[in-house]
């Protein structure tokens, strides 16, 4: 599904609801429901929605009991800004992805696989019939405990990092449409200039960058070209930046 379907879906407050519950334990209608404040009936149509979206799926006990749970994880993102109106949503990366290898983003890949040593066991004042885990399974349970509260710090990192980027580069967009408008209206010739330096040669290819008609991009490519920013190489009709 498409991520403006998926914007939609979520668009009601009842399904965000139920996905927050869901985020905590599978729950079957009827909890759902109380939880909700909203009838059974409502509650089937809304999981019956998600369910269509690939959000959630079901299974049923051995009560014939049917319980829902998310099915996977899902990133969506929506960027708004003077330049951009977009939208995309992400599955997990491969586990098997080298974040080291990222040429913008430098991570401390051995700090975020540290462990750190359990405690020594507290004093055991818990009834003796409650099954006690083994040193071994303790020991694995403080280490991925640590590496959670690693991974939401990176998380929170992450955000901070995009946010500054989102706010950067409209600031540098204001700057390039400004110095080749001088009034920096015309906004859309700074989306030009930067699918060109991100390797766009013709002007199908910078429309289809930036999601605008070709006879737009191309009234602009030659506006910028009679002021000598871009220049055009008529054997190949390919677009360059000047200098």
């Amino acid at each position: 599904m498409d991520s403006a379907a998926l914007l939609d879906i979520l668009g009601n407050e009842n399904r965000r609801r139920i996905l927050r519950l869901l985020s905590h334990k599978p729950c079957y209608v009827t909890e759902i429901s109380d939880y909700l404040g909203v009838s059974p009936k409502a509650v089937i149509d809304h999981l019956r929605k998600l369910e269509e979206a690939g959000l959630v799926e079901s299974r049923t006990d051995d009560q014939r009991r049917k319980y829902f749970n998310i099915s996977r994880n899902l990133r969506l993102e929506v960027d708004v800004s003077p330049y951009e109106f977009g939208m995309k949503s992400a599955y997990p990366a491969s586990p098997n992805l080298d974040v080291s290898s990222c040429q913008y983003l430098s991570l401390n890949v051995q700090y975020l696989n540290e462990r750190v040593e359990p405690a020594d066991d507290a004093e055991d004042d818990i009834e003796h019939d409650v099954e006690r885990i083994s040193d071994s399974e303790a020991s694995e349970v403080a280490e991925l405990a640590a590496e959670l509260n690693c991974l939401e710090d990176l998380k929170s990192e992450l955000s901070l990092a995009q946010r500054w980027v989102h706010g950067r580069m409209t600031s540098v967009l204001d700057s390039l449409s400004e110095a080749v408008d001088g009034d920096g209206e015309n906004r859309i010739r700074a989306e030009i200039l930067a699918a060109l330096a991100a390797g766009a040669e013709t002007t199908v290819e910078i429309s289809r960058e930036i999601k605008a008609p070709e006879r737009i991009v191309e009234s602009h490519l030659k506006s910028m070209a009679e002021r000598g920013v871009v220049e055009r190489d008529r054997e190949n009709d390919e677009w360059t930046l000047t200098g």
